[in-house]
């Protein structure tokens, strides 16, 4: 007996990426079925069972993967930052900048000033960018309106976005990404407000799948961000980090002993923080598009997430001031280049690890039975070609949920 599905993509050699596999988990000979927006069968063409299909594609011997995810941007935001791109090639580097009134402060100005819509309209050519390269879901951190006002603002827009596209929108919040001229020399009556005010009106309203925290020398302590991390907690978030990017301060540890789901940048890390975030399962997210466009030159311990069998995701970090890169295509090929990472490395970075980094592998990431049917279907000879070529986009379809 033949059992129903609303479509069948033939002919297709699968990188399902799925954890009983070795390596990619390559199919030559593959097909993959789907029913109500999710995969009912991904695997050999011989092993699958008979299926009666309203709809068949013959893929002509074209690679399919998962849909590829994003799991640490800033999309969403007002105006850009250019004129400090332009004092960084003169010598001046990003702290002297944020520390003169420019960085996130900046951004912040131009954010409060923008409505929902207008952040929005900013926002969508940014994502139809990362559409186009087979993106199908993407995280979306708030951060840049540092009051509740703004920051309300913001992961509304967020929100919006996954109803002006056919995309998986996950809403962070980023409060502690700065500290706004409000509370000025007072980051620990900062901080007090966010877990008092900001988090649980914004909770409240539905808005808010993660916290965020930026714990560096020019933003906020271990100490303040463990404050917040417990207000996420009672809370029933899960959080992430900005940890380890311009100096040692164990964000990686201090991640991983909150049961992070992620720490990201992590050029400063230390064994002892690879070991904890290994332990406690906090995938590292490594964001080659701020390290190239800073000028970093301490690369992310990778032979240490290795040794300690860390998670390792990539990232686009997609923001005005660090990294305004919407390209996940081009960020595996940065970190190859940059950070020495493999092929393998690269493609499990952008689906497998980065829905673990999402806390979403359990329904997307890999092509599997049972999770949601995300794809990428690409004109390719090889997987190798997605991270090795530069500015090219292979991309033949994408699909979302099935359609």
């Amino acid at each position: 007996m033949e059992m129903r599905c609303d479509r069948i993509w033939r002919e297709a050699r699968l990188a399902t990426l799925a954890p009983g596999r070795e390596g990619l988990g390559l199919v030559e000979d593959g097909l993959v079925a789907a029913r109500d927006g999710r995969i009912l069968y991904a695997g050999p063409a011989a092993e699958a069972p008979a299926f009666e299909a309203a709809e068949t594609t013959r893929c002509e011997g074209r690679w399919i993967t998962p849909g590829l995810i994003d799991c640490h941007t800033h999309l969403v935001h007002g105006g850009n930052r250019a004129h400090e791109f332009e004092l960084r090639l003169a010598g001046a580097s990003y702290e002297a900048i944020a520390r003169a009134g420019g960085g996130i402060v900046s951004t912040m100005k131009a954010t409060r000033a923008a409505g929902e819509a207008e952040l929005l309209a900013g926002a969508l050519p940014r994502l139809d960018a990362l559409l186009a390269e087979g993106v199908t879901t993407v995280e979306v951190k708030s951060g840049y309106g540092l009051d509740l006002a703004s920051e309300r603002t913001s992961l509304r827009a967020a929100r919006a976005l996954g109803t002006a596209r056919r995309v998986e929108v996950s809403a962070t919040f980023l409060g502690a990404h700065a500290l706004p001229p409000e509370f000025a020399g007072d980051a620990d009556g900062y901080i007090g407000h966010l877990c008092a005010d900001m988090l649980p009106a914004l909770v409240a309203e539905g808005l808010v799948d993660a916290v965020d925290a930026f714990c560096e020398g020019i933003a906020f302590s271990p100490e303040q961000v463990a404050r917040l991390f417990e207000a996420a907690r009672f809370h029933g978030l899960p959080v992430k980090l900005h940890a380890d990017q311009l100096s040692n301060l164990h964000g990686a540890a201090l991640a991983a002993s909150c049961r992070a789901l992620s720490a990201d940048h992590l050029e400063h890390t230390d064994e002892e923080g690879a070991a904890a975030m290994a332990a406690a399962g906090t995938v590292a997210v490594l964001l080659p598009g701020a390290f190239y466009f800073i000028r970093e030159t301490r690369v992310p311990p990778v032979g240490l997430f290795r040794e300690h069998g860390t998670k390792i995701a990539l990232a686009t970090d997609c923001n005005p001031g660090t990294s305004p890169l919407t390209s996940l295509l081009l960020t595996m090929n940065m970190g190859a280049t940059l950070f020495r990472l493999t092929v393998e490395e690269c493609l499990a970075g952008v689906t497998r690890e980065a829905a673990r980094a999402l806390g979403r592998l359990h329904q997307i990431g890999t092509l599997e039975a049972g999770k949601w049917c995300d794809l990428a279907i690409w004109d390719i000879e090889r997987p190798a070609e997605l991270v090795y070529r530069m500015g090219f986009n292979p991309l033949h379809a994408r699909i979302w949920r099935g359609a």
